[in-house]
């Protein structure tokens, strides 16, 4: 009998113990903690460089609402080459009442004349990786010059009938 109690007192223990462990709800599988891919990327060029801009993510693959976004990883390539991680951006409004709804970014370290191809990566605090978003496209050319006031010259105002 004294094994009997030994276990029950053993098993209310590990119950006890299993009850408080702070799990909230049903186990999620890893590939379902990803965020959902950013599909609204947009690439354009700027007096100071390409200009990205891009929508927040806010569900995971599996259609849970996103509540740890961490960071965007922007990865770049010119022509056809290979990309290469150019930036990676913190989010840090997670305690905010309202979330930041879009992002944007500069890459100011472009050149004049060249193409560039562009993908960014959401990722958790723990390191979940959303898949590449979709890639925008962009050509560095040069702005147009202002007007300049030297030379311009006022419109002649029509007289009213």
């Amino acid at each position: 009998m004294r094994g009997l109690a030994a276990i029950a007192t053993l098993v209310s223990i590990l119950g006890a113990a299993t009850v408080g462990c702070g799990v909230k709800g049903v186990p999620i599988p890893p590939e379902a903690a990803v965020p959902e891919r950013i599909a609204d990327l947009d690439a354009f060029s700027d007096k100071d460089g390409i200009r990205l801009s891009w929508g927040r993510p806010f569900r995971y693959s599996g259609g849970r609402k996103l509540r740890d976004l961490g960071s965007f990883e922007i990865d770049r390539a010119e022509g056809s080459g290979a990309p290469r991680v150019i930036a990676k951006i913190p989010v840090t409004d997670q305690e905010r009442f309202q979330q930041q709804r879009s992002f944007d970014y500069l890459d100011a370290n472009t050149q004049i004349g060249h193409s560039y191809r562009y993908t960014v990566i959401a990722e958790t605090f723990d390191g979940y990786r959303s898949p590449p978003s979709n890639e925008a496209q962009a050509f560095r050319s040069a702005q147009p010059a202002p007007a300049n006031p030297e030379t311009y010259t006022l419109p002649t105002p029509t007289p009213l009938p």
